[in-house]
């Protein structure tokens, strides 16, 4: 019945964070850090109130990023580099996971909030280099963040994602709604189900829940 609900997908937009790796790599913590850091030295402020700003403007804007440039004119690029300058030696290749994902008919693409050379080092731990036709992270939606309806448009723009017969897989259950609103399938990939409406489906095992559709 699921592969069913995914036979007319042609277009598999995958984001990269908590979603092509389980949570328990803990990769986001080492970017908390160094987001709290760099806060800390942009705004001259205390690593209790960087830490505090780092979470509000998450919640507010859906990245720190977005936050800091809309409130304090930051450059992105220079923030993109060091908040994502972490260890990934720990991360282990996952061969079923890329057989499953190979396996998928149609493009293939990856969009996250982080950047794209950081997705790049990701998957080429996680075993996934090759896999996708396209890596499109925040700065190609000129720094707009998921999830933000036009952030999605930018990028669906460029890879010519036609929506109506294309999926997203996403950790955040705030970055499926934009496009289930734009007919998308939408997939949230996270050990407890949130009960939206703009989700398709749940799972808790990626792996699992693509060797069903293929």
């Amino acid at each position: 019945m699921v592969r069913h609900n995914f036979s007319h997908v042609a277009h598999w937009v995958f984001d990269l964070d908590n979603t092509l790796y389980p949570p328990q790599m803990q990769l986001f913590d080492q970017i908390e850090v160094l987001m709290t850091q760099y806060v800390m030295q942009a705004l001259s402020v205390s690593e209790a109130e960087a830490d505090r700003l780092r979470s509000h403007y998450w919640h507010t804007y859906g990245t720190t990023l977005a936050g800091l440039m809309r409130e304090h004119d930051l450059d992105p690029d220079p923030y993109l580099h060091a908040v994502h300058q972490i260890d990934t030696t720990h991360m282990v290749p996952d061969a079923e996971l890329a057989a499953h994902i190979s396996a998928l008919p149609g493009r293939r693409i990856v969009y996250t909030n982080g950047s794209a050379p950081y997705a790049e080092r990701v998957l080429a731990a996680r075993g996934l280099s090759g896999l996708f036709d396209a890596i499109y992270g925040v700065e190609h939606a000129g720094y707009r963040p998921k999830p933000e309806r036009a952030a999605f448009e930018a990028i669906f723009a460029q890879d010519g994602v036609t929506p109506n017969a294309a999926a997203m897989f996403e950790d955040d259950p705030r970055n499926l709604a934009a496009p289930f609103e734009m007919g998308m399938r939408t997939v949230h990939v996270a050990p407890n189900p949130t009960g939206a409406q703009h989700i398709h489906h749940h799972t808790d095992d990626l792996t699992g829940f693509l060797a069903g559709l293929v």
